[in-house]
């Protein structure tokens, strides 16, 4: 039934008013001011989970835009450390001006990794589909270092991520994701079995060059074929941690990891650009329909 339900709500979903969705998006986006973003980080951090902030948004087309936006993040890693929270940032690349021009995202880039410094923080560029790929992994690199306040994200199904990860220096910092784009196949893998084989095949050569890595999937069999590559290799659990979603049900894995001595990051996206990700979200959670039926009738 739940099955039926499901499939009935993905279609669905997209043509209903947004106030209809707002009733659940809550559940996987933070709020829509930062405040309440900062106040769901300081839940998450009580409960020993760190956290990673997203406002959501991208390809922002004006420089003055861009630059505002930028200039957001600057104040948020403000508000993180006076409040002393665990808690990072994920940036998109298009949102803070690489569809404007080179120059303003570089602009911006030093300006938030100088913030991250300040603060005693950390950056993390976001990977968005293959045309941004090799921007993004330049920008990274011009502006790495050793022990670096700045990482990237690779994803697991694009078939150049091997040689991405080759071409890093060592002790980068890296979060590693599947993939949501809809890419080529002559440049990715479609078949989910493919794109598990060769995430595990990333993380072993990123832990090789000493890479920490955020395992960054809610794939319950994925996770523990991870955690028997950390094992076998011997791993300071210093240099991983596991990346989770924020509102997709996992605690009783998230328990289970944190009693193993593993960091956990809830990513934690919020702003007024939030129907676009509810409805991506609503569209790869299974037991969706569970949900919705139940707030109906709240």
């Amino acid at each position: 039934m739940f099955f039926i339900l499901n499939k009935l709500i993905i279609l669905t979903i997209p043509l209903l008013p947004k106030f209809f969705v707002k009733i659940f998006a809550n559940k996987y986006v933070a709020g829509i001011k930062t405040s309440e973003a900062i106040d769901i980080v300081k839940k998450l951090n009580q409960n020993n989970l760190s956290c990673t902030l997203d406002i959501l948004g991208e390809h922002t087309k004006s420089k003055n835009e861009s630059y505002a936006i930028a200039n957001k993040y600057v104040d948020i890693f403000k508000q993180l450390g006076q409040n002393k929270l665990d808690c990072n940032i994920s940036v998109k690349p298009s949102h803070i001006g690489s569809d404007v021009n080179i120059k303003v995202l570089s602009n911006n880039i030093k300006k938030l990794i100088d913030a991250a410094k300040k603060n005693n923080n950390f950056l993390r560029i976001d990977m968005e589909d293959s045309n941004l790929t090799d921007l993004s992994i330049s920008i990274y690199r011009e502006n790495f270092e050793k022990k670096s306040h700045i990482g990237i994200v690779l994803q697991a199904y694009l078939k150049r991520t091997e040689k991405d990860i080759e071409n890093l220096d060592s002790f980068s910092n890296i979060r590693l994701c599947k993939g949501i784009y809809n890419e080529d196949k002559s440049i990715s893998f479609k078949n989910p079995i493919d794109i598990n084989k060769n995430y595990l095949k990333l993380l072993n050569k990123a832990l090789e060059k000493n890479i920490y890595v955020g395992i960054a999937t809610h794939d319950q069999k994925l996770i523990k074929s991870c955690l028997k590559i950390i094992e076998s290799k011997k791993i300071n659990k210093k240099n991983v941690e596991f990346q989770m979603l924020y509102g997709v049900p996992m605690d009783s894995t998230i328990k289970k990891l944190m009693s193993q001595n593993f960091k956990i990051r809830i990513y934690v996206p919020y702003g007024k650009n939030w129907y676009e990700y509810s409805i991506r979200r609503i569209k790869e959670n299974p037991n969706i329909s569970k949900y919705i039926i139940k707030n109906l009738f709240k």
